[in-house]
């Protein structure tokens, strides 16, 4: 046993330049473990709530109450406790802060320092945190998804489209498929700026464009991927978080960008046409998260194509994630820790997801910092992709940049890299 004998609290900062919570937690042995809450800009309803302290003072996303917390209540309760005893941590948290959404405490509050128990148990281990969570299981490094145009909440709507990325089906490695990324990347900058549309950078990193339709984007996405030399579908495809809860208010979406607004069953049929146009192997929340009767019939017309991603739809929640599968709605869930609060909870959307067939893939939010802890997630649970943002600004190249050294490390010992044989169960 480990015993957990100080806990702090700390506002630190993240990428947006917002107040966020840093949890540290030292042991009895001297191993210490440290984790910082990420925070998202295009949020679900459901989502496990962050504690902000109102007001004027930082526009009232100050966390000095979320941090006063982790000094307090949760210190006091905590103490003393085994940090190996993850579940029993966890169950702590969400029994002290006592709400559906961990609104009393917040859960930017819970996930730092149920994190931070979670490094400090790997650090007492002497073992990396995806090694700790592993346990002598054969690993592979997860199939990077990473984000090239930003829109929706992420670029102030300059397209309503959220994200247009790349994954590298054709890639053999981790480090083969950033190199890939790398050189979308550089091709797709190069296309706006001589078009004069490029405006800038999203907030995780991707180029802002200046499109005159949300499709156009997608059709500069494949003509990046043949200027950088790649076979669009083969070794680069494409992969969307239309983010469809942005855009939807009174039953209809509203494509601000093209003046229009469509009904769920128009918006599906857009949506079906560029798959079969286009090389687009991922979709993710193509409606809004109360549209689940549109979830359904998308999922049935192009659910053997394509992932259909449940995010705001399932906000990692094990139980909406069984409740979606036996409705038939997605094949896929996105896994993010802060949506739910706690490791234990994350974890049991995933075991949720694999038990129900859906493909997994854990991810970053919009507010990020150098914490790396999804990378050893998704390494060491086995989770076949990751999404992390775009392939500019420190705090998404921190996290692919610790994907290279997990994966140097595993050597020949990794199982063999996912990404040639993940999107094969879709047909085309």
């Amino acid at each position: 046993m480990a015993a957990i004998v100080e806990l702090r609290g700390r506002r630190v900062w993240d990428s947006r330049g917002r107040p966020t919570v840093e949890a540290e937690i030292a042991l009895d042995d001297g191993a210490i473990g440290r984790a910082i809450a990420p925070a998202g800009a295009s949020t679900g309803a459901g989502e496990a709530h962050d504690k902000r302290d109102g007001g004027k003072s930082l526009r009232g996303l100050d966390v000095r109450h979320a941090v006063h917390a982790v000094d307090g209540e949760i210190r006091i309760a905590l103490l003393g406790k085994d940090a190996a005893a993850q579940r029993e941590i966890d169950d702590t948290l969400i029994a002290l802060d006592g709400t559906p959404d961990k609104s009393r405490l917040g859960g930017n509050a819970l996930v730092a320092v149920s994190l931070a128990c979670l490094h400090a148990a790997a650090a007492s281990a002497r073992q990396p945190l995806w090694r700790h969570l592993a346990g002598d299981r054969r690993v592979a490094l997860p199939v990077p998804e990473i984000q090239i145009y930003g829109g929706g909440a992420h670029a102030r709507g300059r397209v309503d489209i959220q994200d247009y990325l790349v994954v590298c089906p054709g890639a053999g490695s981790f480090a083969e498929a950033l190199e890939w990324t790398a050189e979308v990347y550089y091709a797709a900058g190069g296309r706006l700026a001589k078009k004069g549309a490029l405006g800038g950078v999203a907030d995780e990193g991707g180029y802002w464009p200046a499109f005159k339709s949300n499709e156009e984007g997608v059709a500069e996405l494949v003509a990046s991927i043949e200027d950088a030399g790649f076979k669009p579908g083969e070794d680069v495809a494409i992969a969307l978080d239309v983010a469809a809860t942005q855009f939807y208010r009174g039953g209809r979406y509203h494509l601000a960008l093209e003046n229009r607004s469509l009904s769920a069953e128009q918006l599906a049929l857009m949506l079906a046409r560029w798959i079969d146009a286009y090389p687009i192997v991922s979709v993710e929340d193509p409606f809004a998260e109360n549209d689940t009767a549109a979830m359904q019939s998308f999922t049935r017309l192009v659910g053997d194509k394509v992932q259909v991603v449940g995010d705001d739809f399932l906000v990692t929640s094990a139980a909406r994630v069984r409740a979606a599968a036996a409705q038939g709605a997605c094949n896929a869930v996105l896994i993010k820790p802060n949506q739910v609060g706690t490791v234990s909870e994350t974890h049991d959307a995933v075991l949720a997801a694999r038990a129900a067939g859906y493909g997994t893939i854990v991810s970053a939010r919009s507010g990020e910092s150098e914490d790396t802890s999804i990378v050893h997630l998704a390494v060491g649970w086995g989770v076949p992709e990751l999404k992390v943002g775009s392939f500019s600004r420190s705090e998404r190249m921190a996290k692919w940049n610790e994907g290279l050294r997990i994966e140097q490390s595993l050597g020949a010992g990794a199982l063999p890299y996912p990404a040639r044989r993940l999107f094969k169960r879709y047909r085309r």
